[in-house]
């Protein structure tokens, strides 16, 4: 029998109402991990949960848990245990949670905060939180180039901790402007005479009103665990480090997944009439896609009732050109969420998938022919639907490609609207192209 988890021990405690359970249960759990089990559990249950939590490690589960679920539990916590909670804290993780409150309710947590704590979220607020101002800690430690290693290694000692994640040291001038990075390593295997400067690096460094995207881009292409936030003027402001990026590339992920099903609400179990109001939009969009097509396909009723095999194998045609065309889709919508699509390769992805699509339009469409002859008899229809198989591949393919780049060109996100026109592209050209050749052959 296999062994229960932590957190199925945690949900047969909730069934059974068994507190001292739910404690230890709680215990075994990592703050991440409490946060996950709250995301998975109806309102009611993620209530009774929070009761139990230490309160020591509130602000931490706060800072691991997706927007939705945090602001539902921020609702029921008033702002002095919100400042309390959080005092703990890196400042670019409190003010995260405070991006999720409204503003009056802001203004009290702040307000409950003392000074020092307010000093350090006053320089993260004033940036959105999907820029570089947004993800850095301006909790940092910096030191001079003109210092030895010893120095910094009994400055270190005398601090006593270092930020999480911290693998290597600011260096800035006299004036604060940023001159690059000391790694820790050297601190620890250099002489202790050398200078900080003798072991300069240039180290990455972002002004804070860069987007998160292109700051999780260049940590992402390389490899780095740490780069500087600076001004206009070069004025070191911040750090930020690989975990602060490794959450927006999950929430890029997660909100690209939700975006190509027409997905807005985050919450698993938000309430049942903001699910279905977020989702009947897309709902409305797809029944007139579908509403298209059906009308393509009543204009050649006629030709319909002279040759029944056209209704068997019509959406053959249709749904090899809709997955054709979302395979392109999915490499163009990636492509453009990494930036790895520009102005100076667009046409040449562009010409690559209509190679792609008409190498495969044309082998798939004689398998496909092949079984219409053999099934119906039939070798007319064989190469019929041969031919607009063909078509519709290479129309899908070049399609996944131009919609995207359209929808991106004039400021709507691929990743929500791209689906939804590629499948009735895909559809209204499938059945007018097939049921159009029918149509001619027959009247030939």
């Amino acid at each position: 029998m296999q062994e229960q988890t932590p957190q199925d021990i945690l949900i047969d405690a909730i069934n059974a109402e068994d507190p001292d359970t739910i404690n230890r249960a709680l215990d075994a759990l990592h703050p991440s991990e409490i946060a996950d089990l709250l995301e998975s559990l109806p309102k009611k249950d993620r209530t009774l949960i929070w009761e139990f939590i230490p309160h020591n490690d509130r602000g931490d589960v706060l800072s691991h848990a997706q927007d939705p679920v945090r602001a539902g539990l921020l609702e029921q916590m008033p702002p002095e245990e919100v400042a309390d909670v959080t005092k703990s804290l890196d400042a670019d993780d409190i003010a995260d949670i405070l991006n999720d409150l409204p503003e009056s309710v802001v203004d009290d947590v702040l307000f409950s905060m003392d000074i020092q704590d307010r000093q350090r979220l006053a320089s993260v607020l004033s940036y959105s939180e999907d820029s570089a101002g947004g993800l850095m800690n301006p909790d940092i430690i910096s030191v001079r180039a003109d210092v030895t290693l010893d120095v910094v290694s009994r400055y270190l000692r005398q601090k006593g901790q270092l930020p999480d994640q911290t693998v290597s040291l600011m260096v800035v001038d006299r004036e604060n402007s940023y001159l690059g990075v000391l790694r820790l390593i050297d601190v620890l295997t250099k002489s202790p005479d050398a200078t900080v400067g003798e072991f300069l690096d240039s180290g990455v460094k972002f002004p804070a009103d860069d987007p998160a995207r292109e700051v999780a881009r260049v940590f992402e292409q390389r490899d780095i665990f740490s780069a500087a936030v600076v001004d206009v003027n070069n004025k070191l402001l911040g750090v930020i480090t690989v975990d602060d990026v490794l959450d927006v590339i999950q929430e890029q992920a997660e909100q690209t997944m939700r975006n190509m099903d027409g997905l807005v609400d985050d919450d698993m179990f938000s309430p049942l009439l903001v699910s279905a109001r977020y989702r009947a939009l897309w709902l409305g969009i797809n029944l007139m896609a579908a509403f298209l097509a059906s009308y393509v396909v009543g204009r050649f009723e006629e030709t319909i009732q002279q040759l029944v095999a056209l209704a068997v194998l019509m959406p053959v045609v249709a749904s090899m050109g809709g997955v054709a065309g979302s395979q392109a889709l999915n490499i163009t919508i990636r492509g453009l969420s990494t930036g790895q699509i520009t102005k100076v390769n667009s046409g040449l992805l562009i010409n690559k998938e209509v190679g792609v699509g008409i190498l495969n339009g044309l082998t798939w469409a004689l398998v496909v022919a092949v079984v219409a002859i053999f099934w119906f008899d039939n070798y007319a229809l064989g190469a019929i639907i041969g031919l607009a198989m063909v078509i519709n591949l290479i129309v899908a393919a070049y399609s996944g490609v131009v919609i995207p780049l359209f929808l991106k060109k004039i400021g709507i996100d691929p990743a929500i609207a791209g689906g939804v026109l590629l499948i009735t592209v895909t559809d209204v050209v499938g059945f007018a192209t097939f049921l159009g050749l029918a149509t001619f052959y027959l009247k030939g």
